[in-house]
């Protein structure tokens, strides 16, 4: 009974190096850690390379240890792959959660029409409609900065931060403004 004891002592020893193993590995390809937890994996292999010749009489501990050894071999498989696709420069760290807090990704966020900008499409704006003959007047200063801001807004939730270009369209005999990204 007591050598039962202590094998499962041993067993759950493993499995909670196997859990820290896997969290430094973790942090190793986030970035966090600055080196491959290889030491670690080294000795967590050869303690489990110490029951392989070891003959386990109790089912529920030898089910156990299969399962341990079978999930060590799969991480080290993935481990592998992942380092090697860093080695090779493919691998693309998930660092920009660790850069910046998320108050600073929402002020970065929010696009901005800068006053000048909506200044000139304004005058331009009116000057088209006085190019065409219409009467009467265009929109505000204030709902044209509005117009690009909520452009903007809607440019960057689907392209991301591409830069976007303003100009007047009047094509259709009315003058709009058009939105373009610039390449």
């Amino acid at each position: 009974m007591n050598d039962r004891r202590s094998l499962a002592q041993e067993l759950d020893e493993i499995q909670h190096a196997m859990k820290e193993l896997e969290i430094r590995y973790e942090q190793y390809f986030a970035g966090i850690e600055r080196r491959e937890p290889y030491h670690e994996r080294k000795d967590l292999a050869r303690r489990l390379r110490h029951f392989t010749n070891r003959h386990i009489v109790w089912t529920d501990l030898k089910f156990r240890y299969q399962g341990m050894a079978s999930r060590f071999m799969s991480y080290s498989q993935y481990w592998d792959r992942i380092q090697r696709l860093i080695d090779e420069g493919k691998y693309n760290r998930h660092t920009t959660k660790l850069k910046a807090p998320a108050v600073a990704q929402q002020e970065r966020r929010k696009p901005v029409c800068p006053e000048s900008e909506a200044r000139k499409l304004h005058e331009e704006f009116n000057q088209a409609r006085a190019a065409l003959g219409l009467s009467g007047e265009g929109p505000s200063a204030d709902k044209v900065a509005a117009f690009i801001t909520a452009q903007r807004e809607k440019i960057y939730q689907r392209y991301g931060n591409q830069p976007v270009e303003f100009s007047i369209d009047t094509s259709d005999g009315k003058p709009r403004i058009k939105v373009s990204l610039k390449k």
